[in-house]
């Protein structure tokens, strides 16, 4: 296994952890960069692997993630893509919430079903067919790369949690939610213009509404309880079955607008720790699974 490090000219003391396992990497660099899209092409530049991924440095894998993907290449040659299901974790990695997904096809992510990026593997050859990252995104990024590379080749789903992504509030997910939001909006004009001679007519509401549900839940969680309305009714004129999945956002976003969102706080920090509780059993299952003891935050 081949590990590479880019840094992007970080003075928090990372470039000293990255020294002191120096002897162990294929490549590193930390210098400045115009972005994360930039910064993964640069690794993957240096790459010599076969399947390829990338891991944010608040993110985790679990044990036996690595195996299992390659596992799957191995066995499925027509496979371009892997993913699995991941766990979200706080800043002391007490698991908070399992993130599931279902045995997607392009199909499926051109209607804006996300899967969790730390749960994903590619073949390098499908990473380089595609153009790489495209550096001009800076929130959708990999749903952007996902596109592309399950238009050339089959995506597969491992039902089991390969990955662990951080959650907290300096997230970019969470920090930046509207960027998310109107980044969204240019994925969509990207499938119009790059994929339209391949959707049906049909197929353009799922689309749309895809988008526009993704939207209203960034819209959301950016503070934006208007703009969030405004695109979850739009989506529910596309998709309405679909977009009522998200009928507690949609009650949050009018009791926000209404000053009254503390009416629904108690019942969701309730539901919150049940989600804790539930998380907590998955993840010591899967540990178990692995004959590994130890998770930061379980005991």
């Amino acid at each position: 296994m081949e590990y590479i490090v880019v840094d992007g000219g970080s003075t928090d003391g990372s470039v000293d952890t990255i020294r002191k396992y120096a002897d162990r990497l294929a490549w590193w660099v930390s210098e400045r960069d115009r972005g994360q899209g930039e910064a993964i092409n640069k690794g993957m530049a240096h790459a010599r692997g076969e399947i390829v991924t990338w891991l944010n440095s608040d993110d985790l894998y679990l044990p036996g993630a690595v195996s299992q993907a390659v596992d799957v290449f191995q066995t499925h040659p027509d496979v371009g893509l892997v993913y699995g299901n991941a766990v979200t974790i706080d800043t002391h990695g007490v698991p908070l919430n399992i993130l599931s997904f279902g045995d997607w096809e392009w199909r499926d992510l051109l209607g804006f079903r996300i899967i969790c990026q730390p749960a994903v593997f590619m073949r390098r050859e499908l990473f380089e067919r595609a153009g790489g990252m495209s550096e001009g995104y800076h929130f959708m990024l990999d749903h952007h790369l996902w596109l592309r590379i399950a238009s050339q080749a089959s995506i597969y789903h491992i039902p089991d949690i390969l990955a662990a992504a951080r959650h907290h509030q300096n997230a970019k997910n969470v920090s930046h939610a509207e960027g998310f939001a109107q980044e969204t909006g240019r994925v969509l004009d990207f499938i119009r213009q790059k994929f339209t001679d391949r959707i049906a007519t049909q197929d353009w509401r799922l689309i749309e509404g895809g988008a526009l549900r993704l939207q209203g839940r960034y819209y959301l969680d950016g503070g934006k309880p208007g703009k969030a309305l405004a695109a979850y009714r739009d989506s529910f004129l596309r998709r309405p079955l679909y977009t009522l999945q998200h009928a507690h956002r949609i009650l949050y976003a009018l009791l926000s607008l209404a000053g009254m969102q503390h009416r629904l706080d108690g019942i969701q920090r309730s539901r919150s720790g049940e989600f804790k509780q539930r998380a907590a059993l998955t993840v010591r299952a899967r540990l178990e699974k692995f004959h590994c003891a130890t998770w930061v935050g379980i005991k």
